[in-house]
């Protein structure tokens, strides 16, 4: 068996690796007509009302233009797709699967590579893949230190930024130190999500990259160096924290939204996110005060991109092409931008792109409380997967709930 596995003799050239000068070649026009009345269920996390309603407006324009129906399969977790997929392939379900696309990054997109579970490489012979700018954005060709070898199709890009509310906290604390410093003196008022949520171990990868020497360590799999050194500051920076944290760090947040909510409610006076346009989106809908800003950390702070990857045994390939290549739209990059919708970063080139489309981003008001791309500060790399895998399960032995 092939370990890149196609299903239809169509689309059989794809499975071959790609080369510097040469690209597998698609029939679109034959995908197109294949596509049409399938329905593609794409199987994204479902825990922010504004990325659902962006993502039925996908399928809005997905069913207008081809005819292909798209089902958002909500997620809690990214990793209940990969299982799905592993234990079809275990029960010999290699055509028909239940997952056409994910959403995906990080663990889960390298646990399916390596296992090879991805359909592909498809991502480069995309019609709109000429309109990603790899030059400035070389993170879309490499998720967590993999290379994505067009396995999955970037289709935003993200920066870890934290929000506060200016108004009540003038100076917020700038680097990792300062907010060590900043939760001591201020109990009860911050707090991040429980880890193996993706933003809690997130922010337990952003202080680790804080409280290291030589970050450097990170780039390499967690059995690679002596694991037990390396992570020692952090949980003494969490031992010290977690007392001072809300509700004295007996209890946290589920997720993004949960936590974007405790800043609304006053509970905490900082919270953080992915997307840098997230704040501004809360404040247009009236979620946040329009007195809170973002800021970003002195050193820099965690970036990555977000991924469309097609399972090897997805029973609609056709229609989840056309997804992978629609969502590369300059119009639905665009609209995924606005702060009004998402305020997600686009992973296209302005320079790239036709006058037209170019003014349509040059136009967006970024909104109040997003920074603009010269005070985003440095993007830090993505550690290898394997320490989110890693971090995630010990932090829930040390200081998971129901202690």
């Amino acid at each position: 068996m092939h370990r890149y596995l196609t299903t239809t003799a169509l689309l059989a050239s794809i499975s071959l690796p790609l080369h510097a000068d040469t690209l597998p070649r698609i029939d679109w026009a034959q995908v197109t007509e294949s596509a049409q009345g399938q329905t593609v269920f794409w199987h994204a996390w479902g825990g922010d009302p504004r990325i659902n309603a962006f993502i039925a407006s996908v399928g809005e324009d997905l069913q207008a233009r081809y005819g292909v129906t798209l089902e958002h399969v909500r997620l809690a977790d990214t990793a209940d797709a990969v299982t799905r997929v592993i234990s079809e392939r275990q029960a010999g379900r290699d055509i028909g699967g239940a997952v056409d696309v994910i959403w995906i990054n990080g663990a889960n997109f390298a646990s399916m590579k390596d296992q090879g579970l991805l359909f592909g490489p498809f991502a480069e012979s995309l019609p709109n893949w000429p309109l990603v700018d790899t030059e400035a954005n070389p993170a879309v060709l490499v998720d967590f230190t993999l290379p994505v070898e067009g396995f999955g199709s970037p289709w935003a890009m993200f920066q870890m930024v934290f929000e506060y509310d200016s108004a009540t906290l003038p100076e917020p604390p700038r680097s990792l130190p300062a907010l060590r410093a900043w939760i001591a003196e201020n109990p009860g008022r911050f707090t991040y999500p429980q880890p193996p949520d993706f933003l809690g171990t997130s922010f337990l990868k952003q202080a680790l990259y804080g409280v290291l020497d030589d970050p450097s360590v990170l780039m390499g799999p967690v059995d690679a160096v002596d694991y037990e050194a390396v992570t020692a500051p952090l949980w003494a920076f969490l031992d010290e924290i977690t007392p001072n944290l809300w509700r004295q760090g007996r209890v946290f947040p589920a997720n993004e939204p949960a936590l974007g909510q405790l800043l609304a409610d006053g509970e905490i006076d900082i919270a953080f996110a992915f997307n840098p346009g997230r704040a501004s989106a809360a404040i247009a809908d009236g979620e946040l005060q329009d007195t809170v800003r973002t800021f970003v950390f002195e050193e820099g702070t965690l970036a990555n991109s977000s991924y469309l990857s097609i399972p090897y045994n997805a029973a609609n390939i056709e229609g989840a092409l056309l997804l992978a290549n629609l969502i590369l739209d300059p119009a639905i990059q665009a609209r995924a931008q606005d702060p009004d919708v998402l305020g997600f970063q686009t992973v296209l080139g302005l320079h790239l792109l036709d006058p037209e489309d170019r003014a349509v981003f040059e136009d967006l008001d970024l909104g109040i409380a997003t920074l603009a791309p010269d005070d985003m500060g440095t993007g830090l790399d993505e550690p290898h997967p394997s320490w989110m895998t890693r971090i995630a399960g010990d932090w829930a032995a040390r200081y998971g709930t129901g202690q």
